[in-house]
Protein backbone atom coordinates (compact mmCIF):
# COMPACT_ATOMS: atom_id res chain seq x y z
CA UNK A 1 0.00 0.00 0.00
CA UNK A 2 1.40 3.09 -1.09
CA UNK A 3 1.08 6.44 0.46
CA UNK A 4 0.56 9.39 -1.47
CA UNK A 5 2.26 12.56 0.03
CA UNK A 6 0.48 15.83 -1.32
CA UNK A 7 2.75 18.58 -1.89
CA UNK A 8 2.97 21.62 0.48
CA UNK A 9 1.59 25.12 -0.96
CA UNK A 10 4.01 27.90 -0.81
CA UNK A 11 2.53 31.36 -1.56
CA UNK A 12 3.92 32.86 -4.79
CA UNK A 13 7.19 34.92 -3.95
CA UNK A 14 7.40 33.94 -0.35
CA UNK A 15 10.97 33.22 0.16
CA UNK A 16 12.00 32.28 3.31
CA UNK A 17 15.57 34.26 3.77
CA UNK A 18 13.36 37.30 2.96
CA UNK A 19 11.76 37.29 6.04
CA UNK A 20 12.60 39.84 8.94
CA UNK A 21 15.19 41.71 6.93
CA UNK A 22 17.69 42.42 9.29
CA UNK A 23 17.16 46.44 8.28
CA UNK A 24 13.72 46.10 9.59
CA UNK A 25 15.04 44.16 13.17
CA UNK A 26 17.51 47.02 13.19
CA UNK A 27 15.48 50.06 12.91
CA UNK A 28 12.86 47.97 15.70
CA UNK A 29 15.86 47.83 18.14
CA UNK A 30 17.00 51.40 17.40
CA UNK A 31 14.19 52.89 17.99
CA UNK A 32 13.48 50.85 21.04
CA UNK A 33 14.09 53.38 24.49
CA UNK A 34 16.89 50.84 26.34
CA UNK A 35 18.88 51.37 23.30
CA UNK A 36 19.18 55.29 23.32
CA UNK A 37 19.07 55.31 27.35
CA UNK A 38 21.96 52.88 26.86
CA UNK A 39 23.73 54.84 24.35
CA UNK A 40 23.20 58.03 26.35
CA UNK A 41 25.01 56.66 29.39
CA UNK A 42 28.28 55.56 27.01
CA UNK A 43 28.53 58.87 25.67
CA UNK A 44 28.48 60.42 29.13
CA UNK A 45 30.34 58.59 30.69
CA UNK A 46 33.70 60.47 29.53
CA UNK A 47 32.03 63.55 30.70
CA UNK A 48 31.72 62.45 33.93
CA UNK A 49 35.70 61.23 34.32
CA UNK A 50 36.20 64.38 32.53
CA UNK A 51 34.59 66.16 35.51
CA UNK A 52 35.94 63.98 38.02
CA UNK A 53 39.80 64.55 36.79
CA UNK A 54 39.61 68.36 36.41
CA UNK A 55 37.75 67.88 40.44
CA UNK A 56 40.29 65.93 41.76
CA UNK A 57 43.37 66.69 40.13
CA UNK A 58 45.66 65.43 37.58
CA UNK A 59 46.15 61.18 38.68
CA UNK A 60 49.21 60.15 40.33
CA UNK A 61 51.21 57.04 40.53
CA UNK A 62 51.30 55.52 44.06
CA UNK A 63 54.02 54.09 45.79
CA UNK A 64 56.54 54.82 42.76
CA UNK A 65 54.04 52.82 40.88
CA UNK A 66 52.11 54.57 37.59
CA UNK A 67 49.04 52.30 36.61
CA UNK A 68 47.60 53.47 32.81
CA UNK A 69 45.30 55.41 35.13
CA UNK A 70 47.46 57.65 35.81
CA UNK A 71 48.56 58.39 32.48
CA UNK A 72 44.72 59.44 31.44
CA UNK A 73 45.74 63.22 31.56
CA UNK A 74 48.48 62.43 29.01
CA UNK A 75 46.96 62.39 25.80
CA UNK A 76 43.36 62.32 23.92
CA UNK A 77 44.48 58.52 23.36
CA UNK A 78 45.45 57.70 26.80
CA UNK A 79 42.06 59.01 27.89
CA UNK A 80 40.19 56.79 25.46
CA UNK A 81 42.16 53.55 26.77
CA UNK A 82 42.00 54.73 30.50
CA UNK A 83 37.91 54.59 29.13
CA UNK A 84 38.10 51.43 27.85
CA UNK A 85 40.24 50.21 31.12
CA UNK A 86 37.12 51.14 33.88
CA UNK A 87 34.37 50.32 31.67
CA UNK A 88 35.62 47.13 29.84
CA UNK A 89 34.95 44.72 33.41
CA UNK A 90 31.26 45.74 34.15
CA UNK A 91 30.22 48.86 32.15
CA UNK A 92 30.41 47.22 28.55
CA UNK A 93 28.88 43.82 29.98
CA UNK A 94 25.60 45.73 30.47
CA UNK A 95 25.08 46.61 26.83
CA UNK A 96 25.86 43.27 25.54
CA UNK A 97 23.81 41.87 28.05
CA UNK A 98 20.97 43.79 26.95
CA UNK A 99 20.80 43.80 23.51
CA UNK A 100 21.50 39.98 23.00
CA UNK A 101 19.28 39.05 26.33
CA UNK A 102 16.44 41.18 25.42
CA UNK A 103 15.69 40.61 22.07
CA UNK A 104 13.71 37.14 21.98
CA UNK A 105 12.44 37.43 25.59
CA UNK A 106 10.98 40.69 25.21
CA UNK A 107 8.89 39.73 21.77
CA UNK A 108 7.51 36.93 24.23
CA UNK A 109 6.71 39.17 26.86
CA UNK A 110 4.76 41.09 24.50
CA UNK A 111 3.14 37.77 23.22
CA UNK A 112 4.13 39.34 19.68
CA UNK A 113 6.56 36.26 19.05
CA UNK A 114 3.87 33.75 17.80
CA UNK A 115 2.56 36.47 15.56
CA UNK A 116 6.14 36.42 14.18
CA UNK A 117 6.71 32.99 13.53
CA UNK A 118 2.69 33.07 11.99
CA UNK A 119 3.84 35.46 9.29
CA UNK A 120 5.17 33.20 8.60
CA UNK A 121 8.89 33.97 9.75
CA UNK A 122 11.23 30.94 9.89
CA UNK A 123 12.82 30.20 13.82
CA UNK A 124 16.04 29.77 12.45
CA UNK A 125 15.51 33.44 10.50
CA UNK A 126 13.92 34.73 13.61
CA UNK A 127 16.68 33.99 16.11
CA UNK A 128 19.64 34.29 12.79
CA UNK A 129 18.10 38.63 12.39
CA UNK A 130 17.88 39.03 16.46
CA UNK A 131 21.46 37.68 17.12
CA UNK A 132 23.09 39.62 14.07
CA UNK A 133 21.62 42.80 14.98
CA UNK A 134 21.97 42.11 19.06
CA UNK A 135 25.52 41.77 18.10
CA UNK A 136 25.84 44.65 16.07
CA UNK A 137 24.77 47.21 18.29
CA UNK A 138 26.79 45.53 20.97
CA UNK A 139 29.77 46.66 18.79
CA UNK A 140 28.20 50.21 18.25
CA UNK A 141 28.13 50.27 21.93
CA UNK A 142 31.89 49.09 22.27
CA UNK A 143 32.79 51.81 19.48
CA UNK A 144 30.85 54.81 20.51
CA UNK A 145 32.63 54.67 24.35
CA UNK A 146 36.35 55.21 23.07
CA UNK A 147 35.42 57.59 19.89
CA UNK A 148 33.43 59.98 22.42
CA UNK A 149 36.13 59.58 24.30
CA UNK A 150 38.83 60.16 21.79
CA UNK A 151 36.78 63.46 20.86
CA UNK A 152 36.42 64.69 24.76
CA UNK A 153 40.13 63.81 25.74
CA UNK A 154 41.75 65.46 22.99
CA UNK A 155 39.77 68.36 23.55
CA UNK A 156 41.06 68.46 26.97
CA UNK A 157 44.19 66.95 26.61
CA UNK A 158 45.06 67.84 23.01
CA UNK A 159 46.48 64.96 20.53
CA UNK A 160 49.66 63.36 21.27
CA UNK A 161 51.21 60.13 21.72
CA UNK A 162 49.99 57.22 23.70
CA UNK A 163 51.87 57.01 27.04
CA UNK A 164 52.81 53.27 28.65
CA UNK A 165 52.56 53.39 32.12
CA UNK A 166 55.97 51.21 32.13
CA UNK A 167 57.79 53.73 29.74
CA UNK A 168 57.54 54.73 26.08
CA UNK A 169 55.38 55.80 24.03
CA UNK A 170 53.01 55.04 20.49
CA UNK A 171 52.66 58.02 18.36
CA UNK A 172 49.02 58.70 17.36
CA UNK A 173 48.71 56.80 14.24
CA UNK A 174 50.29 53.41 16.18
CA UNK A 175 47.81 54.53 18.88
CA UNK A 176 44.62 55.15 17.03
CA UNK A 177 45.48 51.11 15.64
CA UNK A 178 46.19 49.62 18.77
CA UNK A 179 42.97 51.20 20.39
CA UNK A 180 41.08 49.38 17.08
CA UNK A 181 42.69 46.60 18.60
CA UNK A 182 41.21 46.69 22.06
CA UNK A 183 37.95 47.97 20.87
CA UNK A 184 37.48 44.26 18.76
CA UNK A 185 39.47 42.34 21.23
CA UNK A 186 36.95 43.55 24.27
CA UNK A 187 34.06 42.71 22.07
CA UNK A 188 35.15 39.10 21.26
CA UNK A 189 35.77 38.77 24.79
CA UNK A 190 32.08 39.66 25.84
CA UNK A 191 30.73 37.03 23.15
CA UNK A 192 30.54 35.04 26.65
CA UNK A 193 28.19 36.98 28.09
CA UNK A 194 26.51 37.47 24.60
CA UNK A 195 26.12 33.56 24.32
CA UNK A 196 24.79 33.04 27.80
CA UNK A 197 22.08 36.76 27.59
CA UNK A 198 21.16 34.98 24.14
CA UNK A 199 20.55 31.64 25.11
CA UNK A 200 18.25 32.86 28.16
CA UNK A 201 16.59 34.88 26.10
CA UNK A 202 15.23 32.04 24.54
CA UNK A 203 14.49 29.93 27.45
CA UNK A 204 12.32 32.65 29.13
CA UNK A 205 9.82 35.26 29.02
CA UNK A 206 11.28 37.89 31.16
CA UNK A 207 13.20 39.92 29.73
CA UNK A 208 15.27 41.16 32.62
CA UNK A 209 16.00 37.66 33.81
CA UNK A 210 17.47 36.91 30.21
CA UNK A 211 19.86 39.52 31.29
CA UNK A 212 20.27 39.37 35.01
CA UNK A 213 21.35 36.20 34.45
CA UNK A 214 23.74 37.02 32.08
CA UNK A 215 25.32 39.44 33.74
CA UNK A 216 25.19 37.05 37.27
CA UNK A 217 26.85 34.16 35.30
CA UNK A 218 29.34 36.71 34.23
CA UNK A 219 29.74 38.46 37.74
CA UNK A 220 30.26 34.99 39.11
CA UNK A 221 33.24 33.90 36.38
CA UNK A 222 35.03 37.21 37.74
CA UNK A 223 34.78 35.72 41.05
CA UNK A 224 35.93 32.45 40.06
CA UNK A 225 39.02 34.10 38.10
CA UNK A 226 40.05 35.64 41.75
CA UNK A 227 40.27 32.51 43.43
CA UNK A 228 43.88 31.62 42.73
CA UNK A 229 43.38 28.07 44.98
CA UNK A 230 41.98 27.22 41.44
CA UNK A 231 45.42 27.56 39.79
CA UNK A 232 45.54 26.65 36.19
CA UNK A 233 41.75 26.15 36.02
CA UNK A 234 41.29 29.21 35.69
CA UNK A 235 42.62 29.60 32.40
CA UNK A 236 39.70 27.92 30.99
CA UNK A 237 37.74 31.15 32.75
CA UNK A 238 36.67 33.57 29.70
CA UNK A 239 37.03 36.33 32.47
CA UNK A 240 40.83 35.14 32.86
CA UNK A 241 41.41 36.77 29.65
CA UNK A 242 39.31 39.77 29.72
CA UNK A 243 42.61 42.37 30.56
CA UNK A 244 44.58 40.35 28.08
CA UNK A 245 44.17 43.28 26.02
CA UNK A 246 46.41 45.36 27.59
CA UNK A 247 49.23 43.51 25.60
CA UNK A 248 48.55 45.36 22.86
CA UNK A 249 49.16 48.82 24.11
CA UNK A 250 53.11 48.10 24.55
CA UNK A 251 55.95 48.79 21.97
CA UNK A 252 56.39 45.67 21.01
CA UNK A 253 52.66 44.04 21.58
CA UNK A 254 52.60 40.25 22.82
CA UNK A 255 49.47 38.40 21.00
CA UNK A 256 49.94 34.93 23.09
CA UNK A 257 46.88 35.92 25.94
CA UNK A 258 44.42 37.76 22.85
CA UNK A 259 44.68 34.49 21.52
CA UNK A 260 44.11 32.11 24.06
CA UNK A 261 41.50 34.52 25.49
CA UNK A 262 40.31 34.71 21.76
CA UNK A 263 39.54 30.92 21.75
CA UNK A 264 37.97 30.66 25.13
CA UNK A 265 35.58 33.00 24.23
CA UNK A 266 34.65 32.11 20.48
CA UNK A 267 34.55 28.24 21.88
CA UNK A 268 31.76 29.06 24.64
CA UNK A 269 30.44 31.69 22.18
CA UNK A 270 29.39 29.05 19.40
CA UNK A 271 28.20 26.49 22.04
CA UNK A 272 25.65 28.67 23.75
CA UNK A 273 24.75 30.22 20.42
CA UNK A 274 24.22 26.70 18.77
CA UNK A 275 22.21 25.58 22.33
CA UNK A 276 19.61 28.60 22.12
CA UNK A 277 19.14 27.65 18.24
CA UNK A 278 18.22 24.04 19.49
CA UNK A 279 16.40 24.58 22.36
CA UNK A 280 14.06 27.09 20.32
CA UNK A 281 13.43 25.02 17.24
CA UNK A 282 11.69 22.61 19.83
CA UNK A 283 10.29 24.83 21.89
CA UNK A 284 6.35 25.09 22.40
CA UNK A 285 6.03 28.95 21.79
CA UNK A 286 2.73 30.18 23.22
CA UNK A 287 3.24 33.48 23.56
Amino acid sequence: MSTVTEPVEVASGYRAGRTLPLRVELVRQLKRRRTLVMGAILAVLPFVLLVAFAVGGEPGGRNGQVTLMDTATASGANFAAVNLFVSAGFLLVIPVALFCGDTVASEAGWSSLRYLLAAPVPRARLLWSKLVVGLGLSLAAMILLPLVALAVGTAAYGWGPLEIPTGGALDPGTAAQRLVVVVAYIFVSQLVTAGLAFWLSTKTDAPLGAVGGAVGLTIVGNVLDAVTALGRWRDFLPAHWQFAWADAVQPHPEWSGMIQGTAISITYALVLFALAFRGFARKDIVS
